[in-house]
């Protein structure tokens, strides 16, 4: 199964022929195009900065191009997770970024002719405990001082509700016209986009040096914009989770949302509507059964999950797509935007937007092309990495980090249990196996071709688990992911898994 997101199919990337090159001075080195790549490098070279972006893959191959696109201050209940976390100064920062975040989008997409739609925001509830979890996002939204969002009993849904906190005049899109658009801004005012070059490691001091598989280039600053940094400097992969989730695409016979939809009880669903391409009616696109990434799962149950939750209330729609995305849970509830050290203005990172990176992402770049050219954003310090509030996290990321200790056992403990069994695999199986002194290996057999790769991840060496519904190889302990013949697809790791 080919996993493909809407989004991708209305925007397929040519293929690619030899990477481009990297050379030379510039002010500023961007590493990522997504939305706070692209957004950033756009903010730095309207303001007369040289500016490069160094892209692994291509434009959007991360996570916003497997996003739903919900460019929302309404957000489920993140705002009650920030509130149990931090006082409400913080949690009105928070509110303001998003504020901002939402109208500078809506304001690009006016100007450069992005398609945008505006709909109210939901986060509703099944059942009781969803009811006493949105009564209390509604009152931390009020805290924040988005006096906009009120309680609405019933919704124009085929199921029933108990409830749902409403926000109006939202906005949706999709985020790949976004980052085309973005992209095609920033080269306009001077910037250079290089794709297909891996980003190894960064060294040196004022000036920084870019080393990439297509050469290398100095800069003033560099910007990690990769969601969780790919550099280990700071050790934000020990700060946050890594969770991937799901979508799906289904034709139906009329419009069968009005909104963009939350559910608040586990395991989530989101609704949203997308436009055809041709106009000629509208998508209903479903989403969310998250889980952590390279969990003891089989992925491909999750997208079965939702496929029955949706042919149960919508018996008439028709698969169109199914995709999944990654993103990283901060464990204080905020996302890190500044220094990857203390004190380090010439080498900032970006990331840990907990699935909400259409606004997030956005203020992120507002943060950081401030911080790059002498501005100022009172809410960007609600942000800082290095802020006491990291403090709060740390009961969160005490137990992220156990289960992470735990998993690095029984990682190694797991191929031991199949040394009696050497079952041949069918198409689109994968099995971690010792067989061999050392390290176990990872075999998959994909479209009838077997292949062997190291079966130990490249970033912290946790052992990988077979993905059976993207066919790829999934570390558990920071989210890195691989290729059946050991390619990077993200994550923190920068090299592949040894051929076999």
């Amino acid at each position: 199964m080919t996993l493909t997101s809407v989004w991708r199919d209305r925007h397929p990337v040519t293929a690619p022929g030899e990477a481009g090159t990297l050379s030379g001075d510039w002010d500023v080195v961007v590493v990522g195009a997504g939305i706070t790549g692209l957004t950033t490098a756009g903010l730095l070279a309207r303001a007369g900065k040289s500016v490069v972006v160094v892209e692994a893959r291509h434009v959007g191959a991360g996570t916003t191009g497997g996003s739903t696109a919900k460019v929302s201050i309404q957000q489920g209940t993140h705002y009650s997770r920030v509130a149990r976390r931090h006082p409400a100064s913080v949690l009105r920062k928070y509110a303001d970024a998003q504020t901002e975040a939402l109208a500078w989008v809506a304001r690009f997409c006016d100007e450069h002719g992005v398609a945008l739609q505006r709909r109210s925001a939901y986060t509703y509830a099944t059942s009781a405990s969803g009811v006493r979890s949105v009564r209390a996002e509604l009152e931390a939204l009020h805290r924040a001082g988005v006096e906009q969002a009120t309680w609405v009993d019933d919704l124009a849904l085929p199921f029933r509700v108990r409830g749902a906190v409403m926000v109006p005049d939202q906005a949706q899109l999709d985020p790949l016209e976004l980052l085309d658009a973005l992209a095609a801004d920033a080269i306009r005012h001077g910037a250079t986009i290089v794709q297909g070059a891996r980003v190894r490691r960064v060294h040196g001091h004022a000036p920084c040096t870019v080393v990439t598989d297509a050469g290398e280039a100095t800069a003033a600053t560099v910007v990690v914009a990769t969601n969780m940094p790919i550099l280990d400097r700071g050790g934000f992969f020990a700060r946050a989770k890594p969770a991937r989730s799901y979508g799906l695409a289904f034709r139906t016979p009329e419009r069968a949302v009005d909104g963009m939809y939350l559910s608040a009880d586990a395991p989530s669903r989101s609704l949203r509507d997308a436009p055809v391409a041709d106009g000629s009616g509208s998508l209903l696109l479903v989403g969310g059964d998250g889980h952590k990434t390279g969990g003891p799962t089989s992925e491909l149950s999750h997208l079965d999950g939702l496929r029955e939750w949706t042919h149960g209330y919508y018996p008439e729609a028709v698969e169109t797509h199914a995709w999944s995305a990654q993103d990283y849970v901060p464990h204080h509830g905020l996302p890190y935007v500044g220094p990857i050290l203390p004190g380090s203005d010439q080498l900032l990172v970006a990331g840990g937007y907990s699935k909400w990176g259409m606004t997030n992402g956005v203020a992120a770049s507002l943060a950081l092309a401030g911080r790059i050219l002498g501005g100022h954003q009172e809410w960007a310090s609600a942000f800082d990495p290095w802020s006491t509030r990291e403090l709060a996290g740390l009961p969160e990321s005490a137990r992220v980090n156990a289960e992470v200790a735990v998993e690095m056992t029984a990682g190694w403990l797991r191929p031991l249990r199949g040394l009696a069994s050497r079952n041949e695999l069918g198409d689109g199986e994968g099995e971690v196996r010792f067989d061999r002194v050392g390290t176990p290996s990872a075999t998959s057999r994909t479209d009838g071709v077997e292949r062997t790769v190291a079966g130990v991840c490249t970033h912290l060496g946790g052992v990988v688990r077979w993905n059976d519904a993207e066919r790829s190889w999934d570390c558990p302990l920071h989210g890195s992911r691989f290729g059946p013949d050991g390619e990077v697809l993200e994550g923190p790791a920068t090299c592949g898994l040894r051929r076999r």
